[in-house]
């Protein structure tokens, strides 16, 4: 097979692989090279443990490959250029929970948690699959410009000086899978989906959005299983889910047991809160715990959500009074209450005893930008999961049909690469939120 690797510290300053420069990555075997591995003939691969310098943008061409083995550190080093990744071909990238895939930029652009110094991930309209499993991507959604790869190939946004997201994905006949990531301090959204099947579960999604975006962000044309996840700190909403821009596919999302945490603080507005539906989606949203939100769900109240939609039963906790009102049914503000929720009826009331983490006591839900009040900076040793006790620990719903609990997705990619490569969305459990009791 014709495999390209790319070895130790390797400087990676082309925009495809045709583009050749005296700084061209070594072409030969590098580190972490797995004779096992059947990659595709002219495949490109980073392999393990090695160290990518991105000084330019890095652009996997049409019909070509892209595989990121276990360990592998890929470092955005120009402030100037700020480098994208842009996938118009196919990328794999196959972290393990001992040896994660990381993407960040260099230490001196770390003091500032939205330096945009890099963009992200942008996948074109022929990317069939995109694949993160045990992925980091930190510090991304720099502000396009003329030169900006995901610009020139007209990609998520029409104009420059716009933010790209940590995640693009857009190809409605595509594939998507992102699974045990953690995205963390993304200028912008930190997926941002216009199409395809994807699956995203088991991930964290941490501090994004510098004067807006939401965690995850999903438009028309998706088929979609999203469970398990973590989100904190989201800019303006944990899940923002539309069917803009509809062509042919009206999307479907089962939402269920993520846990959302000091949500929409940042972004004071009518849509900055938890969970936004609008345009005619379809969603099924069950078993979330929806903790010191800004609001509580909403939807658009001129263009409201598909009927079929089912927004019960969650578990809604408020610390604060201004909390208790902006979850409650509201129609004018578009609040919207199920029948099957808990809920917080006074502050304090209704906690769902995480076992690790204590709100600040400065907190303002309603504080708007990143002043005094914002929510706190993300603390590792915090613990979502529940203790023995938690009103959280029953009432969850598990009766329910998952777009890929049985018939799964698969990554035709990976086939021969990875044990088994169809992957289908997590069971659901009758508790609410991602963690559980340990």
């Amino acid at each position: 097979m014709k495999r390209k690797f790319f070895s130790v510290f390797a400087t990676v300053a082309l925009l495809s692989l045709a583009a050749c420069s005296d700084d061209e990555p070594n072409p030969n075997p590098g580190p972490g090279e797995n004779p096992e591995n059947e990659y595709p003939e002219s495949a490109i691969i980073w392999g393990k443990d090695s160290t990518v310098i991105l000084t330019d943008h890095f652009v996997v061409p049409k019909n070509t490959s892209l595989y990121v083995e276990e360990g592998v550190t890929v470092i955005a080093s120009n402030t100037t250029v700020k480098p994208e990744v842009v996938v118009l071909g196919n990328m794999y990238c196959m972290g393990t929970e001992e040896n994660p895939i990381t993407f960040t930029v260099e230490e001196s652009s770390k003091s500032d948690r939205f330096s945009r110094n890099w963009g992200g991930i942008i996948c074109g309209f022929d990317c069939q699959e995109l694949y993160l499993n045990h992925v980091t991507i930190e510090y991304g959604g720099a502000q396009t410009t003329e030169n900006s790869q995901s610009f020139i190939n007209k990609l998520f946004k029409s104009e420059t000086g716009e933010g790209v997201p940590a995640i693009h994905f857009c190809n409605p006949d595509g594939r998507m899978i992102i699974t045990n990531c953690t995205l963390m301090n993304n200028a912008e959204d930190q997926i941002y989906i216009t199409g395809g099947q994807s699956i995203v579960a088991n991930n964290r999604f941490i501090s994004n959005g510098y004067d807006g975006g939401d965690a995850i962000n999903y438009k028309s044309e998706c088929t979609v299983d999203v469970a398990y996840n973590l989100i904190y700190d989201a800019n303006t909403n944990g899940f923002k889910l539309s069917n803009t821009d509809l062509v042919n596919l009206a999307t479907h999302i089962v939402a269920y047991n993520n846990t959302l945490v000091n949500d929409g603080w940042r972004r004071p507005g009518i849509k900055g809160g938890s969970i936004w539906l609008e345009e005619n989606i379809y969603a099924e949203v069950y078993n979330n715990i929806i903790y010191d939100c800004r609001w509580g769900l909403k939807h658009d109240t001129e263009l409201p959500e598909d009927p079929r939609s089912i927004i019960t039963p969650n578990f809604y906790f408020a610390s604060t009074q201004a909390g208790i009102d902006q979850m409650q049914a509201n129609e004018a503000e578009g609040i919207l209450v199920g029948a099957n929720d808990k809920r917080s009826a006074t502050p304090g009331d209704n906690d769902p005893m995480f076992v690790n983490f204590t709100q600040q006591s400065d907190i303002d839900i309603n504080v708007g930008a990143n002043s005094t009040g914002a929510p706190a900076t993300w603390n590792d040793a915090w613990d979502f999961h529940l203790q023995a006790g938690s009103p959280a620990l029953t009432g969850g719903k598990t009766d329910f049909t998952r777009n890929f609990g049985s018939t799964g997705i698969t990554m035709e990619g990976l086939a021969g690469i990875v044990e088994n490569n169809t992957f289908t969305s997590p069971e659901p459990a009758s508790y609410f939120g991602a963690y559980g009791q340990e």
